[in-house]
């Protein structure tokens, strides 16, 4: 078992002054050495964005700290992904044990793991081979304490049995009000965030229009973390981004494909 304390990297999306960040911290903050580097404000949806076209501002902020810990903490007026790439290129020396983000206000449960700030800000961790955990929580007014007795355990399980290079563990805690029946592992879900636009009319005549949205269901696999959320349990889905191609396309269509596109390049390449 390892003794040494794990140096950890937390983000999050809903910005440096949301609660969420503060129960994560205050899980992890008596085991590992931790950097805060979070958004200055709310980044939700941001999925895996980047700023390109503006420059970046990292400000230190003062971090609540009733304990003994000192705490570096940082802001950063970009997204999720920003804060990653600030913090492995200027804020710290080595790399990271592992990055961890959240704990997320709103599921990341099913395809909703595409939009998220709170998962892109450790895929870009996983993306330079550097593990991490994403936390949500599936309720509207999250109880974060609740969460909190279940993040450092997580943290330490992953340190003793890594993933796979390239993988990060999604982690989501169910929204009942009643105690969590249990964690299980679990494949990510189908449902997801369905945007609906909303048209409005501005004062001045010209419409607008605002993304609202419902969730839209799937018929669920029965280990999926949609299903087992509505269950009561905490789910982890192991993901990885380490490899992208659809390996079975590839396979069974590639002949295929360059055999139907070949003519067209014949005709263009008649020496050929």
């Amino acid at each position: 078992m390892t003794s040494r304390r794990p140096k950890l990297i937390l983000t999050n999306d809903d910005g440096i002054a949301a609660p969420g960040l503060f129960s994560l911290w205050r899980a992890l903050a008596d085991h590992a050495d931790v950097t805060i580097i979070a958004p200055a404000l709310d980044e939700s949806g941001k999925g895996l964005s980047i700023t390109t076209l503006r420059p970046l501002h990292i400000t230190q902020v003062p971090w609540t700290d009733t304990g003994t810990n000192t705490t570096p903490a940082y802001q950063v007026d970009g997204t999720p992904v920003d804060c990653i790439k600030l913090a492995l290129q200027i804020l710290v020396s080595d790399p990271p044990d592992m990055i961890v983000s959240g704990i997320n206000r709103g599921s990341n449960a099913g395809r909703n793991v595409l939009y998220s700030g709170t998962v892109g800000g450790v895929i870009e961790g996983a993306l330079r081979n550097i593990p991490g955990i994403a936390f949500s929580c599936d309720f509207d007014a999250p109880q974060f304490a609740r969460a909190e007795p279940f993040i450092f355990p997580l943290v330490h399980y992953l340190m003793e049995h890594p993933l796979a290079t390239g993988s990060l563990l999604n982690v989501t805690f169910p929204g009942q009000n009643g105690p969590i029946r249990g964690i299980r592992m679990a494949e990510q879900g189908q449902s997801y965030w369905r945007g609906i636009p909303e048209k409005r009319v501005h004062p001045s005549g010209h419409s607008y229009y605002w993304l609202g949205g419902d969730q839209h269901d799937h018929d669920e696999h029965p280990e999926s973390d949609v299903e087992l959320l509505r269950q009561g349990y905490l789910t982890a889905v192991p993901l990885r981004v380490h490899q992208l191609t659809d390996r079975e396309h590839l396979q069974n269509h590639k002949a295929h494909f360059e055999e139907w596109f070949a003519p067209f390049f014949l005709d263009r390449h008649p020496e050929q």
